[in-house]
């Protein structure tokens, strides 16, 4: 409903790229004049176009399952992010999409199934929590392979059920109460969520061989409304094994090492 929303769309976006910016300063990297592929493209290039304008990336590929982009929204975007941002878009240089040089699309593409990945940067922003953990480990396997030696992964996992954000009454950890067959009786393929816990996604990257070289996450307080929700929900046998530590934490953000 709010894909055209192009002030929450970039408020958001410009929320990513703080926090992206302060990562990469913590670990003495940077996003200047490197080649970033980015997974799940979304409505609008709002990330593409901050990576380029504000991070001076040198150029961006973005892949998604599904084809969102429209041609006549990109290019009331492009008129709408020039007037906020004052980027300097090269407006000759507009693609079929209406993108902007050193801007590549693919829709309709799983990047497993892509040629080499040669970015030094991967990046996805509320996408990993949709995929399924075979096609994460895969798509990892793919990235430590292929990808040039000491490149970054960064990921901003959103790992709580996503329903609570349009249902105050929810618990963020909601999803857990259900078997593995129930929930699966709830989703369809537009609001698949995988429900890993942290120590899951761990796992995984480790698993592929790739360093963790930054990690942090939230977990809610004991006094806050968020943490009440979740001690009355009753988590259901398959997720006894983790903290509560574990089955909370929310906003992952990471950034792995090849």
């Amino acid at each position: 409903m709010d894909s055209n929303n192009f002030d929450l769309k970039l408020s958001r976006g410009l929320g990513a790229m703080n926090v992206i910016t302060k990562i990469l300063a913590e670990i003495n990297s940077s996003l200047d004049k490197k080649s970033i592929t980015e997974i799940g493209s979304g409505w609008l290039p709002v990330m593409p176009y901050l990576l380029k304008y504000q991070g001076n990336a040198s150029s961006i590929y973005t892949y998604d399952l599904y084809e969102h982009y429209s041609f006549e929204t990109i290019k009331d975007f492009n008129n709408y992010f020039v007037t906020k941002t004052n980027a300097d878009i090269d407006f000759s240089t507009l693609d079929n999409h209406n993108l902007p040089k050193d801007i590549h699309y693919f829709p309709k593409k799983n990047i497993i199934e892509t040629a080499k990945i040669e970015s030094e940067v991967i990046f996805s922003r509320y996408v990993l929590e949709h995929v399924t953990p075979q096609d994460i480990e895969l798509m990892h396997k793919k990235f430590a392979a292929e990808m040039p030696k000491n490149s970054l992964i960064i990921h901003l996992i959103s790992p709580s059920d996503h329903r609570a954000y349009v249902d105050a009454s929810l618990s963020m950890q909601d999803f857990l109460k259900f078997s593995e067959k129930e929930w699966k009786a709830k989703m369809t393929k537009f609001d698949y969520h995988n429900r890993l816990r942290l120590p899951q996604y761990l796992d995984i990257f480790k698993k592929c061989g790739l360093e963790i070289a930054y990690l942090n996450y939230d977990v809610p307080k004991k006094d806050s409304p968020t943490y009440k929700r979740f001690k009355n929900l009753k988590v259901h046998q398959d997720y006894h094994k983790f903290t509560e530590e574990e089955l909370m934490a929310g906003a992952i953000n990471i950034v792995l090492k090849v």
